[in-house]
């Protein structure tokens, strides 16, 4: 075994490795660029290795580098986590070369895989079910049109050495066929430098289902279920879970034999998962194979016991499994979050700054995991787990420079069900401020009769959240529990402030039982009646228990109402509290009768009006502006890019307009909300 492995990678998932390599007795070496000099990833490590500048094309993608690190450090071994090098086959024969080992499959494993043609070609010849399609090269859009044809339409046309969705385009028509062909022959082109295009039958009500998949160097495969990968933005996953909702036991022996048998026909030695389109049907077609490890693998060692890093590792070192296909079975169910640093209210544009607050939820082990690694039985009823990787920490900064991911939230449980009420809990009591966070947004997605149904497609967010993320409007008896968990709250401290020294004579602040609470454009006239353990609060002819041991100042509030709990992240503002909760975002004020009378006297302070400027929607850095003063520009047309978190986003004129004055240049850096520049 080695003594000593390098992880070439950042963040979450090069902790993620640290924390296996110290239960395994293995030293461990972190690379570093100057953003991430006081990362986590670099003070969990053994001993860490400063290798350049911000960009990662400068420090993590550059392989002299990290093998410069290898050779200061003595590293027998690297991890590649997922991303960077972690599919680069001049990487692994840099290694090679090197006599030092890679935590990964073989570079030609690594070569065949990561071209689409060649891999559907070789998933062909192994039996494994593919998508109609032809893989040859295609001279140019009259040809695209008469393949799409001979096919049948809708299709989908496909960039050979794409992924993240670049280079895609589905065609319904010849005419969208010869259109998308060329746009993603160009963006081909750009994006990868290489332009080569295939054409497939398009998938209607697909599902995105994936097989994890273990070989070692010895011959032996086995398959360790699948993940549902369906709730996707962009093409980028966002909620994973395992098993999947949708398969049955036959269709899962079916993918995971075939996957299997794909990862042996390229004698595949490591962790690897084989992901497949499924239909209505469960027809299953293959999509691509990933030579690395997956971001969602802890679902899969959720519900199997199973440390895929480990496993990695020992097959790296020559060992054989330790387990056959009859060792392998799936208990309870498991749920992942991806929680980004992307505003949903700004369409999940990118969001960077200095966490002032990080508290993620307690982790809590699963009961009936032995130490051997393996399921003892069926789990007992009730029994939980909830685990977060991330590579981030209280105070810690969001950089612009790498992906925005924050954390993985995952849960388990006995039951989907189960695991999706945990889920829940676990997002209520995850605090995270400083930075816009897609909490609020995941939230609402667990609580969508289509995902807790299982009925969801890759189609989802799209369908269901066509117009943006705007927030959640809760149910009515929610609302109601949040009222009378208010008015409880806001008594305590309404106590705390009585209790105040000091104070003038005759002038002692007196404690009310009536109140009025206001929230969601509707006001309550409430009633408490409090006692040593809590308050019953009674309005609108409902009477609610409410008992919590919170006290003013905490941000986290868990309660119960009428012996239901109830988890509220809470700030104060003036009589009253910001309130978050499932989604909702809620402005709850508590005031006496006579001051609510007066509110509502009040005047509504209205925002400054900007519709004649153009805001810069999220911190990053000014790449190109392209227009000047004096422009008359058209709805539509290209007005300035802005690059933060290694995507370029292009802003873009709302209507027809006339330059009048330009406040940022090409390298400015700037903030949310600053002005870029004016129109009239």
């Amino acid at each position: 075994m080695f003594k000593k492995i390098l992880i070439a990678n950042r963040g979450e998932i090069a902790c993620r490795v640290i924390k296996t390599a110290r239960k395994m007795g293995i030293q461990t070496v972190a690379v570093y660029s100057d953003a991430d000099a006081n990362a986590l990833h670099v003070q969990m490590a053994n001993e860490a290795v400063h290798i350049g500048p911000a960009p990662a094309n400068q420090s993590y993608i550059v392989i002299d580098k990290i093998m410069e690190a290898i050779a200061q450090t003595g590293a027998e071994a690297v991890h590649p986590g997922y991303g960077f090098l972690s599919e680069n086959a001049k990487f692994a024969e840099a290694l090679e070369a090197a006599s030092v080992a890679f935590i990964g499959p073989p570079k030609g494993a690594i070569e065949k895989m990561g071209d689409k043609i060649t891999s559907k070609k070789i998933a062909q010849e192994a039996g494994v079910s593919t998508v109609p399609g032809y893989m040859g090269l295609i001279e140019d859009a009259d040809e695209a049109v008469k393949i799409s044809n001979d096919i049948g339409y809708p299709v989908m046309i496909k960039a050979s050495a794409g992924g993240g969705g670049k280079g895609m385009r589905i065609a319904w028509n010849d005419d969208e066929a010869r259109e998308g062909f060329q746009s993603s022959k160009n963006e081909a082109a750009n994006s990868f430098g290489d332009d080569r295009i295939f054409i497939e039958k398009f998938v209607t009500q697909p599902r995105h289902i994936e097989i994890q998949v273990l070989c070692d160097s010895h011959g032996n495969g086995i398959y360790l279920g699948e993940r549902e990968c369906s709730i996707q933005r962009r093409n980028q996953k966002v909620i994973e879970e395992a098993p999947s909702p949708f398969l049955d036991e036959a269709t899962r022996r079916a993918m995971g034999e075939q996957s299997v048998a794909l990862a042996q026909a390229v004698d595949y030695a490591s962790a690897g998962t084989v992901e497949f389109i499924v239909d209505g049907d469960r027809n299953f077609y293959f999509l691509e194979m990933n030579t690395r490890l997956q971001v969602e693998h802890p679902v899969t060692e959720l519900i199997t016991g199973v440390d895929l890093v480990e496993q990695m590792i020992r097959i790296a070192a020559g060992e054989t499994l330790g387990m056959s296909q009859e060792d392998v079975t799936l208990t309870g169910w498991a749920m992942e979050s991806r929680l980004y640093a992307e505003d949903p209210y700004r369409g999940f544009l990118p969001s960077i700054g200095r966490l002032t607050t990080y508290r993620p939820p307690q982790e809590v082990a699963a009961g009936p995991l032995l130490a051997s690694g393996k399921w003892q039985g069926d789990a007992p009823e009730g029994d939980h787990a909830v685990r977060n990787d991330t590579g981030v920490y209280d105070g810690g900064e969001i950089s612009m420079f790498y992906d925005p991911m924050i954390a993985k939230l995952c849960t388990w449980a006995p039951t989907r069900d189960a695991a999706i009420e945990e889920m829940r809990i676990a997002l209520d009591s995850f605090e995270v401020e400083g930075i816009g966070h897609n909490i609020p947004f995941l939230s609402a997605v667990y609580d969508h009769e289509k995902f807790t149904s299982g009925r969801m497609t890759t189609a989802f967010i799209e369908e269901e959240f066509p117009d943006g993320f705007d927030g959640v409007d809760l149910p009515d008896d929610t609302l109601d529990r949040i009222a009378a968990a208010a008015a409880a709250m806001y008594r305590v401290c309404e106590i705390r402030r009585a209790q105040i020294s000091g104070r003038m004579d005759n002038h002692e602040r007196h404690v009310g039982q009536d109140w009025v609470v206001t929230l969601a454009d509707r006001a309550h006239d409430v009633h408490i009646e409090a006692d040593r353990s809590g308050a019953t609060v009674t309005f609108d002819g409902k009477s609610f228990r409410v008992e919590s041991d919170w006290t003013p100042g905490q941000s986290l509030a868990r309660l119960t109402v009428n012996d239901a709990p109830l988890v509220l992240k809470v700030a104060h503002v003036s009589a009253g509290f910001r309130v978050r909760h499932r989604g909702a975002d809620l402005d709850v004020r508590v005031r006496t009768r006579r001051q609510a009378e007066l509110a509502r006297l009040m005047p509504k302070k209205l925002p400054p009006d900007t519709s004649k400027m153009l805001l810069c929607p999220m911190p990053g850095l000014i790449v190109k502006v392209d227009v000047a003063v004096g422009d008359e520009v058209q709805e539509g047309q290209i007005l300035c890019t802005v690059e933060a978190m290694k995507m370029e986003n292009i802003l873009r004129a709302e209507k027809k307009a006339t330059v009048t004055a330009i406040h940022a240049e090409a390298g400015d850096s700037l903030s949310v909300d600053d002005v870029i520049m004016e129109f009239e």
